[in-house]
């Protein structure tokens, strides 16, 4: 998609015109910018905000820049928008340190890895560093929140898009990349989830229920001349919304599907057909809507019946869980004087500001450094520099990706190469790897699930999610240094929450058999001979608890788990701690 940067003047041509006398420097305009791609524009005033190009209150832009071209799938940026939301408010707005343009050029910044002209996101500070700038900042910012804050007029809101291609979160087409299972619903390309399906030919027909063959359907035969029929319509379009994926609902007017009727021997209407793994299980005459839901949702329970672990009451196991982020903050002077000569590059220096206005004033005041520089300077750094000076690179690397901005931008980055490269890095050194790094590499990664998207690309692309399980399970196996196990712990957990959630959300994997089982082997070598740490030996039970939790009951990971004795390794922690008992007492429960 083309992506575009609207221009607008807020003064409508006073600030070229009186900017000079009243504050002693001249200024072209008071910049309102707004990104334009896809046909809607995005700014940021009362909130995000979007518009159709050139509807909202300003009018005509002034000037509009072409920027270049993203190929970031739609998904992507609408959920990168989502997070920018958390930060760009309607409260946070401040004409002078947090307005549209910060908005403009973060954004812009993940679509196209550059921001906005410089002479737009500075002029805030060059009003501000005029005297009477400083002394009217309040009362201009009041004065500009009717104009910059005014609500998009309702006809000129475009309606909501995400992508119908794609599917639980996943890409289009039936890929699958090292940990993630990724597909179209029912193996059919472009079958619609959740909705009723009107058919009137054989082969169509045919088709949906080739589709269900692993679940089920119903098959509703009605005609237009059926008024008892309309009565369970609203019902049957319910049901189809409440079986989501896991069902598929076919509805027959007979009045057009002569040779179905023919087919199937319908001999009045309504009339409903269930059928089970490919075999017809049931049918029935009437209409009577208690009797349909009732008979729908027995066959959707027999189809996909609930595992048994949702019998039991695990206080710690069925709940969401957070992520363990890595958060604070070091003597940044300090750290950065053991980088030498390369401690004055500018990208240092920006990060360094980055960090210390985040950390005072929260993220809505603290702009993005540039991006793009910091990562190559990251990139440059790892490539150059020896082992054992690396880490305070990485450490203030990580210390920026809380921020759920810079995350997000990581998940769009090309190839993902600051990321591939840290971890390439560290694997590569192996036993070698010097404590420093490999402890500061895996709190860098932990922080990386920060961002929900970044956190599902880490899962689908083999590029990230196979040097990711490498540095998890060769951390995990250091017996010299206890908080790299702590740490290689909480990222374990991470990964097994995550997944965690997307079991109990989506009722699918995002780890493939093969990572589950890899990783859980780890855990368990880990845990039997965990006699230090007590925060390791909770994030090892942890871990292994989520990832055991609702897994296929004839899958290999439950096979494993019965072959290396795991529930046997899980008991033996009984003594280890009296905090510790009723996590080892629920994972027991899943392991037995």
């Amino acid at each position: 998609m083309d992506v575009e940067l609207y221009v607008y003047d807020l003064s409508q041509g006073l600030a070229r015109q009186m900017s000079q006398g009243f504050l002693g420097t001249h200024i072209d305009a008071v910049y309102h910018t707004a990104l334009v791609f896809g046909g809607i524009e995005y700014f940021f005033g009362a909130g995000v905000q979007q518009t159709y190009p050139g509807a909202t209150h300003h009018g005509r832009p002034m000037e509009i820049i072409s920027l270049g071209r993203t190929d970031l799938p739609l998904e992507i940026i609408l959920e990168y928008l989502d997070s920018l939301k958390e930060i760009y408010t309607m409260e946070s707005y401040d004409l002078f340190t947090h307005n549209c343009n910060n908005f403009t050029n973060d954004f812009a910044m993940f679509l196209l890895g550059k921001g906005i002209p410089d002479h737009i996101t500075s002029l805030p500070q060059t009003v501000l560093n005029t005297p009477f700038g400083q002394m009217l900042k309040p009362q201009l910012d009041n004065a500009m929140r009717g104009i910059t804050q005014a609500p998009v007029a309702p006809a000129a809101v475009p309606s909501q898009r995400r992508p119908a291609s794609i599917l639980n979160g996943a890409a289009d087409g039936p890929s699958s990349a090292n940990g993630v299972q990724v597909g179209h619903a029912n193996g059919i390309s472009g079958l619609r989830i959740g909705q009723v399906h009107h058919v009137t030919t054989l082969k169509k027909l045919d088709t949906l229920l080739t589709s269900a063959k692993n679940s089920c359907a119903v098959i509703f035969f009605t005609s237009a001349t059926c008024p008892p029929c309309k009565l369970v319509y609203p019902a049957y379009d319910e049901l189809a919304a409440e079986a989501g994926d896991k069902a598929v609902l076919i509805k027959v007017d007979l009045s057009d599907a002569y040779e179905i009727g023919s087919r199937y021997q319908v001999r009045a209407t309504p009339t409903f057909m269930s059928f089970l793994k490919g075999e017809k299980e049931n049918e029935w005459v009437g209409a009577s809507e208690g009797q349909l839901r009732g008979n729908v949702r027995m066959l959707l329970q027999m189809a996909h019946p609930p595992h048994p672990h949702t019998n039991l009451r695990l206080r710690t196991l069925q709940r969401r869980h957070k992520s363990v982020t890595y958060s604070k903050i070091p003597p940044l002077e300090k750290l950065i004087t053991k980088m030498g000569p390369r401690g004055s590059d500018p990208a240092v220096t920006a990060l360094k500001d980055f960090i210390c206005t985040r950390e005072t004033s929260g993220a809505s005041d603290a702009p993005l450094p540039s991006l793009p520089a910091v990562t190559a300077f990251i990139i440059h750094s790892l490539e150059t520099t020896p082992p054992d000076s690396l880490f305070p690179f990485i450490d203030l690397f990580r210390c920026v990706l809380v921020d759920q901005r810079v995350s997000g931008y990581l998940s769009g980055e090309p190839s993902f190469s600051t990321i591939r490269t840290i971890f390439s890095k560290t694997n590569s050194l192996g036993e070698q790897c010097p404590y420093s790094l490999r402890i500061v590499t895996l709190q860098l990664a932990c922080n990386l699930f920060t961002s929900n998207m970044l956190a599902n690309q880490l899962f689908q692309h083999a590029e990230l999610c196979t040097p990711l399980l490498q540095l998890v399970t060769s951390s995990l196996l250091d017996t010299t240094h206890p908080p790299v196990r702590v740490a290689a712990a909480s990222l374990a957990f991470n990964v097994s929450a995550f997944n965690h959630l997307r079991r109990l959300d989506e009722k699918d994997e995002l780890l493939s058999e093969a990572a589950e089982v890899e990783l859980i082997a780890s855990l368990l070598e880990t845990l039997s001979n965990e006699n230090e740490s007590k925060d390791c030996v909770r994030g090892l039970l942890t871990a292994i608890g989520l990832l055991a939790y609702g897994a296929p009951r004839k899958g290999e990971l439950v096979e494993l788990c019965t072959a290396l004795g795991a529930r046997e390794t899980v008991s033996a922690k009984k003594t280890f701690s009296d905090d510790l008992k009723d996590l080892v007492a629920e994972v027991e429960q899943v392991l037995a």
